[in-house]
């Protein structure tokens, strides 16, 4: 089975987890049940599990099987690379994205050094404010490299750019390296979201790659701080 398919059952049990329709300290349908119900093979099956445990949905326990775990105080993750969609798919507020800009420009010296461009490569400018229940809380900046991203729509950027990448330019992304600093608002973030009295954004950078190592997108995610809490999930690898 392709990437697709085991993404798709990922994302179904997720919403199971997260609508309470398999419950904390429930245990998962067996990985025969699972394989019957969705119709895939074991490797599929397992690839979707792995990918529940490393997001820390589950707890596999050997003799007993995956156990679901307690995601009551889980919000806005900080590792993985999950797109905004697939987070607003998991929410019960009503979200709504809108594109200000998307245009194709030449990176100036600044942006070449961010993301290691060793010419003027045209690169993707997409401006999106994300808004909760009709408030603009996130502003998201991405810059994509032309030449792996041919071309962008605002149609797409508005539905969902990771989902155009993987399943219609079949890329498949891999990895990101993310910092995350706390900065006064600018211009751009007091004209683009509702601040209110708040004078301060939480700013999350990513350098993005593909599973060959490529880099591809740089994105600057500004959040308003006091609409997010920031979780991680971190497992003990053991050697």
């Amino acid at each position: 089975m392709g990437k697709s398919k085991f993404v798709a059952i990922y994302t179904d049990l997720c919403e199971k987890i997260h609508n309470q329709l398999i419950a904390a300290g429930d245990l998962l349908p067996t990985e025969n049940e699972l394989c019957e119900q969705y119709q895939a093979s074991r490797e599929t099956i397992r690839k979707a599990l792995a990918m529940l445990s490393r997001n820390g949905y589950i707890q596999k326990i050997q003799g007993k099987g995956s156990i679901v775990l307690d995601l009551s105080r889980q919000n806005f993750p900080v590792s993985g690379l999950t797109s905004f969609r697939e987070l607003a798919g998991h929410s019960k507020d009503k979200w709504q994205t809108t594109v200000h800009q998307l245009v194709l420009i030449k990176p100036d010296d600044h942006l070449k050094m961010l993301m290691n461009l060793q010419k003027s490569q045209p690169v993707w400018k997409v401006i999106r404010s994300r808004s909760v229940n009709g408030e603009a809380v996130i502003l998201d900046k991405d810059y994509l490299i032309q030449s792996i991203v041919p071309m962008l729509t605002a149609d797409i950027c508005e539905h969902s750019l990771y989902d155009y990448l993987e399943n219609e330019l079949k890329l498949k992304i891999g990895f990101a390296k993310k910092e995350i600093t706390v900065e006064h608002a600018n211009e751009e973030d007091k004209r683009l979201l509702a601040m209110n009295h708040d004078t301060h954004i939480v700013v999350v950078r990513s350098l993005v790659y593909l599973e060959s190592a490529e880099f591809f997108q740089y994105t600057e995610s500004r959040h308003r701080a006091d609409k997010f809490k920031f979780v991680d999930f971190a497992r003990r690898e053991h050697q």
